[in-house]
């Protein structure tokens, strides 16, 4: 059960990142964010890494390569891309698309792993993404008609593969290795992977966007939330109970981001927000705890 609080967390903190990503996006690039935030990351994780560092070191020399894999997906490609198709799309476009991810990584699950899902499960995923779109399109059809598509909405897709992808092949994570070890290794090759990236395309090491409170205490947020405890818990829960009952989770994004964005930024809790929670608590059900009892 503990997984599953675990997993609640881990959507709770990303539903952060959304809204404290888009109210601190007038002020940093988003590179600058990706970098910065793995930056003190891995240097919050680097006493451990010291003191880990020979043992891991050693795991790392056998299963290099899928290390290194997990590292360029998780690390240095997902948010990345996420906050370059933020910069040319909307938050509900976002929102909408990410909410294929439990999709990707059941298709991925049955190409990969050779997962099969039941009857009972597929309604279960058919009820909570109809209740996401249900969220974005604020309970009224004709919206979708308003909905524009643009550049960034191709960046959300291909970080939402990544991070299926990166779900699915958690797998063949290197059993030696710890959930602490894993992520300790994953983040510091996947800064050097940023670093090049960023160092590359002309940025310097400036905090010069740290100039307001909000940046300051969102940055904050980012680093210790969504990135230190939401990748722990999450790497440690798909070990535990797999892929696709884990991606079920992602569907909770829209309810915690409305409720956040209540808080934060002042929007309104509507009628079809309560109407949406009901299909995707339904279809969580039916897809994760209804074949457990």
């Amino acid at each position: 059960m503990k997984y599953y609080v675990f997993l609640t967390l881990t959507v709770l903190f990303w539903s952060g990142n959304f809204v404290f990503g888009r109210l601190i996006s007038p002020e940093v690039e988003p590179v600058e964010l990706a970098f910065f935030r793995w930056f003190f990351v891995a240097l919050i994780l680097l006493p451990y890494f010291i003191y880990r560092f020979k043992y891991i070191m050693q795991v790392f020399k056998k299963e290099y390569f899928i290390i290194i894999t997990f590292s360029i997906l998780g690390i240095s490609c997902f948010n990345t891309l996420l906050y370059i198709g933020l910069q040319t799309t909307t938050a509900t476009n976002a929102l909408l698309i990410n909410s294929s991810i439990p999709i990707m990584i059941i298709v991925l699950s049955a190409i990969i792993l050779n997962k099969k899902i039941t009857k009972i499960q597929s309604v279960g995923i058919v009820l909570s993404t109809l209740g996401v779109i249900f969220l974005i399109l604020k309970g009224d059809i004709d919206n979708f008609i308003t909905l524009e598509f643009t550049s960034g909405d191709l960046w959300i897709l291909v970080a939402c593969v990544t991070w299926a992808l990166y779900t699915v092949l958690l797998k063949y994570k290197p059993k030696e290795l710890n959930a602490f070890d894993f992520l300790s290794i994953t983040v510091f090759i996947g800064i050097v992977v940023l670093a090049f990236v960023y160092f590359s395309l002309g940025y310097s090491f400036e905090l010069d966007f740290i100039h307001k409170d909000e940046v300051l205490y969102s940055l904050i947020y980012i680093v210790v939330f969504p990135s230190l405890l939401s990748f722990y818990f999450w790497n440690m829960s798909i070990v535990e109970i797999g892929a696709n009952k884990a991606g079920q989770f992602t569907h909770l994004m829209p309810i915690f981001g409305a409720i956040l964005a209540y808080i934060f930024l002042g929007e309104t809790l509507e009628f079809y927000h309560l109407v949406g929670i009901l299909f995707i608590g339904i279809g969580i059900y039916l897809s994760i705890f209804l074949k457990k009892a």
